[in-house]
Order: C-alpha cells, then structure tokens, then sequence
C-alpha cells in the first residue's frame, strides 16, 4: 500500500520524540551531515551576497515567496494572496516555480491548485526559473512572483519573503538531514518580511516567543517586516467546481486523505470544523495517486460510510468522478493576515510598475 507514515515517523526522529535506541543512533550519524549541508548553504549564501556568484535579472521586479524548513508551511495560500494583492495594485502578475514533483509535460501539485484558486494568472514552470522569469515577462507580466525559491539565489529578486509554520517554526532546530531546515535559521536575516503562518492556533505569549527566538538566531536582524496570518477554511469544493460552505462538514462523516507536507494540520482543521473524522490516510508529499489507490480509497470510504475529503492539492490530482457515488470535497484554506498587512502591503506597493491604475485592496483574505 502506498501511504507512507514515514514523513512524520522522520519528524518524530529528527525531533527527538522517538526515543529508541535505533533512534537516538541515527541521530547522531545524521548530526554530521546536517552540519555539513549547513556550512555548504552559508557558504554559498555569502558566495553570492558578497558578488562572487552572479544573480541573473528578470527584466520586471521578483518577489520571491519560500521558507526555511521542508514539508508544508501554508506557502501556497500566501503565493495566492501576494498574487491577488499585486493584481489589485493595478499590476500583471505571473507565478514562477520549478514545477517540483511534476511529471513530463505536467503541471506540479502546487501549479495546478493555484491556477484553481487564481484562474487566468500565468504560471510558468521551469528547472531553470531565470529562463522561466524571463518567459513570463516577455508574455506580458510585469511583475514575477518566485514559488518556492528563497534558497535558489541565481534568480535576482526585489523582495524576499518567508513563510514561518508556527505549529514547526525551527525546524527541530537542525539542517536537513539531521532536522527540517533547508538552511540555518540565521538565513531568515536575508528576507524582507517574515510571515508566521497558521499563528492564530497560539497566544500572542507563543508567537512573541517564536519572533524572539528567530531573532536571537539571526543575531537580532529580523527581517524589516513582521506579519502573523491564519490559515482559514473558507469553503469546500468538488470535482464540478461547486462550492459548498464550510458547514457541510459540520457533523458529517468523512474519511480524509491527504498527500501533503502537513497532514496532521489538516487532520486537525477537519476536527475543528465539526467533522466526524472516522478514518485518516496521510500520504507522501506530491503523492501520485495510482488507479489502485483511487479503487482503495473509494471502497475504504464505503466501508466506513463516509464521504472522502481531501485538500484541493490532492484534488486537482484525481481524475474526474473516480468516486462514483461517494461524496469527494476538498477543503478550501485561505490566507487572512492578522498583523502586519499594511506593512507587507506597502513593500508590494513598492514595485507597482509606474503608471499602473490601483484598483483597492483586498480585504486580507483569498479564495472567495
């Protein structure tokens, strides 16, 4: 069967809550070559902070969303929001990113759930993301937003933000492989804005702990801005494109599945939304759901009559009425920042290409 526990099974290695002795073995051999990816990051971080690897420009200004740690920080609803707030200043957005996990002649996870939630916005995919900028803009964008590429420097950028999970915000405190982080914590000192997803789960006590700890991290230069937002369930989708209230799931069976970064959160959402969650299957990120999972995953829902729900990452991925009778939904997030919207704004506001007629601002939240 191809659910694969083990993302989390490695969190609760790297994060030390499992406490066999194999563990606590492969722990210390994963110590070495954290530290060593580690040292080869900063070096190539002042590589190219200090001009000995050259970036490459777009042409149009590069706001470039990413994160500091592996797995699902709620990037994706605050690559919709950015978009969605460019486009309000008057401007012509397109999306860039690797098309990380996509096949051949494919659109990636996040590709596809972002052409859903910004229908008509140009995403561009490419392993090559200058050549991607480059493409989008002489298509008609004037302005790139760069998915997922805080650690790829070649691609010159005007703004830098970070996402923050504030359920993960340190990664277990190591680098990959040892821990979750892509980088040391000091690399967030590089960033114009740190955005602290999904805060509204903890006390103003917890997120003023987390600012202070990534602070002290980076030797107290804290990017200039400081936003909190929360990842809001605003409705559910189906195949068809209707979208229901959150309120169908109030008190309604449902056996959930997700192939994502963050599966617990999701879990968790569900729950507090009402819903009778009878039965969980977490997936691999970017799992590719074979025709074998599909017959699976509709029988398991029959067997515990319950309705299939999904995120709308793993939705765009399942082919159409696989289902067959069985109600199937995903579950729509939108990003609603709780502080420092107007700051982040005004760093957006910045890049506005001149001339460009504001059309007003959004009401902090996407996806409705």
């Amino acid at each position: 069967m191809p659910l694969l526990p083990d993302a989390e099974s490695f969190k609760r290695l790297v994060d030390g809550t499992d406490t066999a002795a194999a563990a606590t073995l492969a722990r210390l051999a994963l110590a070495p070559l954290g530290a060593t990816w580690g040292t080869v990051m900063a070096l190539r971080n002042t590589a190219y902070d200090r001009g000995w690897l050259a970036t490459r420009p777009a042409g149009v200004p590069v706001v470039c969303v990413g994160n500091l740690t592996l797995g699902g920080t709620g990037k994706t609803p605050l690559v919709a929001w950015v978009v969605r707030r460019l486009a309000a200043q008057g401007s012509r957005p397109a999306i860039v990113s690797r098309g990380y996990g996509a096949a051949a002649g494919r659109r990636s996870d996040e590709a596809a759930e972002l052409t859903l939630l910004l229908p008509g916005v140009r995403h561009v995919a490419d392993r090559d993301r200058v050549a991607a900028a480059t493409s989008a803009a002489a298509a008609g964008a004037d302005i790139v937003v760069l998915d997922d590429g805080f650690q790829h420097r070649r691609l010159a950028r005007d703004l830098d933000l970070v996402a923050i999970d504030a359920t993960d915000p340190f990664g277990c405190g190591h680098v990959f492989p040892r821990g979750l982080l892509r980088e040391r914590l000091s690399g967030l000192s590089r960033a114009d804005a740190a955005i602290l997803t999904r805060a509204g789960s903890f006390s103003p006590e917890r997120r003023a702990e987390i600012r202070d700890r990534l602070s002290a991290a980076c030797g107290g230069r804290l990017p200039g801005v400081w936003a909190e937002a929360s990842h809001a369930p605003v409705a559910v989708r189906d195949q068809a494109g209707t979208r229901h209230g959150i309120d169908w799931l109030d008190g309604r069976r449902v056996a959930a599945f997700a192939g994502i970064g963050n599966p617990s959160a999701f879990r968790k959402t569900l729950t507090s939304l009402g819903a009778e969650v009878v039965a969980f299957r977490p997936y691999a990120d970017h799992h590719a759901y074979a025709p074998a999972d599909l017959t699976d995953l509709t029988a398991w829902a029959r067997g515990h009559d319950a309705a299939l729900v999904t995120t709308l990452k793993d939705l765009v991925k399942l082919p159409s009425g696989f289902a067959g009778e069985t109600a199937l939904v995903a579950l729509e997030i939108a990003m609603v920042m709780e502080a420092g919207e107007a700051e982040l704004g005004r760093l957006l506001d910045r890049l506005a290409p001149a001339g460009n007629p504001k059309t007003g601002s959004l009401d902090g939240a996407i996806g409705r």
